[in-house]
């Protein structure tokens, strides 16, 4: 799906690009994060996503090398092939993309891991894995482009779709929505927000925030599929979107490496979310008490937007506290697909004590 001009771990040689360009940190520019040019629909939300992991890899000073993306099958699935082009990626089976997202970190736990899905690929066929790779707390930034329908094949419903939509060659839904919020919760993930690709700035800030979180990281976002699923009606669409949002507070992420600074905020209070590394999400409260940090009112909350038909957007959940995955088995401080043969390779004696207690 897309190639790396290195090894990882490390900046590759790039040409030196014109005056006016501009680099971050590490002396790269945005188009060192583009990728292939895409072949979704012209207004895809999805296009638009890609757009915000660019400039969130940009503005993080990350080496596209030191990522790695994953996708299952589907019009979100084929996603990575717009960005980080440097970067190693691998689609996987329909619905099966956890699995060797998780088997991936085994094998290098240093690299950031972004898998994109989309709500078919991980509400229907891919139920059962979305459910234990948050268990397992997998270090993954796991983003959903969820539109509603299989906008790969002709737009059937999906299992996010709601009750009683309409569409021209599908009928009407008599089913009721998986929310993808709530099944997270539900399953033990340490990260979750939903957001919608009509609001940009919201969907980068969120982004930065997940790629610093020490373990999953779950997005829903909404992405209209401006084909199948459009109508200003219909749950996910650009219009209802725009028409329903209700973020949850104003969102800034900051970096370790920068200053903390809150002058410019308006008034009102704030709240602070220190991340395992250092960095901090920055909490503006908008026209409620909310504090994130606490599941049962997270899970309250989803259950007030659904009573109030609105699109509630931002940081639902977060728990720094809990290890992560690659924390459990503590893994070497070097990844394991760089060692040699002879590090990794049980010696004849262990090999032999192993078989015995199988007798």
């Amino acid at each position: 799906m897309s190639e790396t001009n290195g090894s990882g771990n490390g900046k590759t040689a790039t040409a030196a690009p014109a005056a006016n360009v501009q680099l971050n940190i590490i002396g790269m520019s945005k188009n060192d994060y583009r990728g292939a040019a895409t072949t979704l629909c012209a207004g895809c939300g999805h296009n638009s996503i890609s757009n915000q992991i660019i400039a969130a890899a940009f503005e993080l000073n990350i080496v596209p090398e030191d990522v790695i993306k994953m996708s299952g099958i589907g019009c979100s699935s084929k996603s990575p092939a717009y960005f980080l082009n440097r970067s190693f990626g691998f689609n996987t089976l329909h619905g099966r993309m956890p699995s060797v997202a998780t088997g991936a970190m085994f094998g290098d736990h240093l690299l950031k891991a972004i898998a994109v899905s989309g709500d078919g690929d991980t509400t229907n066929i891919g139920m059962g894995q979305f459910k234990h790779i948050m268990r397992r707390n997998a270090p993954v930034v796991y983003i959903i482009e969820n539109n509603g329908v299989y906008g790969l094949t002709k737009g059937q419903f999906s299992a996010t779709a709601e009750r009683g939509l309409k569409l021209k060659y599908q009928g009407t839904n008599p089913y009721t929505p998986v929310d993808i919020v709530q099944e997270a919760m539900s399953s033990g993930a340490t990260f979750v927000a939903r957001s919608f690709a009509g609001d940009a700035n919201q969907v980068k800030s969120l982004i930065k925030a997940a790629l610093s979180h020490n373990g999953i990281s779950v997005l829903d976002i909404i992405s209209p599929c401006v084909t199948f699923n459009n109508e200003d009606d219909a749950r996910h669409s650009y219009g209802w979107g725009r028409e329903h949002q209700e973020p949850l507070h104003d969102f800034t992420f900051v970096p370790k490496e920068q200053e903390i600074v809150l002058t410019d905020f308006a008034e009102g209070t704030t709240r602070t979310v220190e991340m395992h590394d250092g960095s901090k999400i920055v909490l503006k409260k908008l026209d409620r008490e909310y504090d994130p940090t606490k599941r049962s009112e997270a899970m309250r909350l989803i259950e007030e937007s659904h009573a109030e038909e609105v699109l509630l957007t931002g940081l639902i959940y977060v728990n720094e506290d809990l290890p992560s995955l690659t924390d459990i088995y503590k893994l070497p401080a070097r990844p394991l697909n760089r060692m040699t043969d002879n590090e990794i390779r049980p010696a004849k004696s262990l090999i032999e004590k192993a078989n015995a207690m199988m007798f």
